[in-house]
């Protein structure tokens, strides 16, 4: 794993297999570690551009069992927590550099980028700020801690949005709203995490959105599952575009009227030459969060968390702005 961050904004390249964790736990299971202090050198950029290193001199992090690595991504070596807690990496970069407290996340299947601090967030190859193309919605707190170790009263390290609904092509999904809202018990509501790889929903919420997002090409044969997924088409059913596969768009609707728009680059899974699945997975019907949206829905997505502000800022596919989460930058030093 490579970390390169500073300055105004700063960034952590995904090289080796990294992967960015949005919650206090990276799995549903709690052991004990060994608290550290080291040095962290960082690189600063400036929106466009690697700049100079910097350095945090007594940054925070633990040692824990190896098996908490068991299931995750070949070559990870470790978890970086930006979650909400005083001692994740992003509090304590905010705290060392004294940046605006804000992050972005733009995932890719390659050389993904998180950036510390505000924008601009520019994209090769057209040198594309991305942060002006934001739409935000605000973020939510949950007063219930949804870790597997948690201390009685600690509110919620995760981010939550608030997703109202969910329409196929635009047309509205009937599906028991309810879910949607975080409950007097704290279940419920719908949770950003790379801990997923693919966007998890309570059993229910899944079969209305499969049974809509079949109803929109009716005449498309199915094929034999492919674990975990269980909606699987053979690939030549469908064209290309420029935001991948051309299938029904997929929105989750947000307050305001406003949606976060998923489209066949985000919504299919291509587990081989031959086969492409619906890329969200069944999650029962025991869950505390009904929907976490997963990694794969976020690639080449940029999304900004302004802590401070209490909102998310998305981009949506910015393949159709001829750029992707791969394009920022990671060499050429300013």
């Amino acid at each position: 794993m490579t970390l390169d961050v500073g300055g105004d904004s700063s960034w952590i390249d995904c090289v080796n297999g990294c992967l960015f964790f949005l919650q206090a736990c990276p799995l549903s299971t709690g052991t004990i570690g060994e608290a550290a202090q080291d040095v962290v050198s960082v690189q600063s950029t400036d929106g466009k551009n690697p700049g100079k290193v910097a350095s945090v001199p007594r940054f925070l992090f633990t040692c824990a069992w190896s098996f908490l690595m068991e299931g995750l991504a070949s070559g990870v070596q470790g978890v970086a927590g930006l979650g909400r807690t005083k001692i994740s990496m992003t509090s304590q970069f905010f705290a060392a550099f004294s940046f605006p407290r804000k992050f972005a996340v733009c995932l890719s299947s390659s050389n993904g980028v998180v950036f510390f601090g505000d924008g601009p967030y520019t994209f090769l190859p057209f040198n594309t700020d991305v942060s002006k193309s934001l739409i935000y919605t605000p973020l939510i707190l949950n007063p219930v801690n949804t870790a597997a170790v948690s201390v009685q009263g600690e509110p919620s390290a995760d981010y939550f949005i608030g997703v109202t609904g969910i329409a196929v092509n635009e047309k509205p999904v009937a599906l028991n709203k309810t879910l949607l809202s975080i409950s007097k018990e704290r279940n419920g509501g719908t949770k950003i995490s790379t801990v997923a790889p693919y966007t998890v929903m309570e059993i229910s919420i899944y079969k209305a959105v499969v049974e809509a997002f079949m109803k929109q090409i009716p005449r498309v044969p199915r094929v034999s599952a492919v674990a975990p997924f269980v909606t699987c088409f053979d690939a030549r059913s469908f064209s290309s575009s420029r935001v991948g596969p051309a299938v029904p768009h997929i929105d989750l609707v947000l307050p305001n009227k406003l949606v976060w728009r998923i489209f066949g680059a985000n919504s299919k899974v291509k587990v081989n030459k031959d086969v492409l699945c619906l890329g969200f997975v069944d999650g029962g019907d025991d869950r505390r969060t009904s929907i976490v949206i997963g990694g794969h829905q976020m690639e080449d997505n940029l999304l900004q968390f302004d802590v401070a502000a209490s909102r998310l800022g998305f981009t949506s596919s910015l393949l159709f702005r001829q750029t992707t989460c791969s394009n920022f930058n990671f060499t050429t030093t300013a």
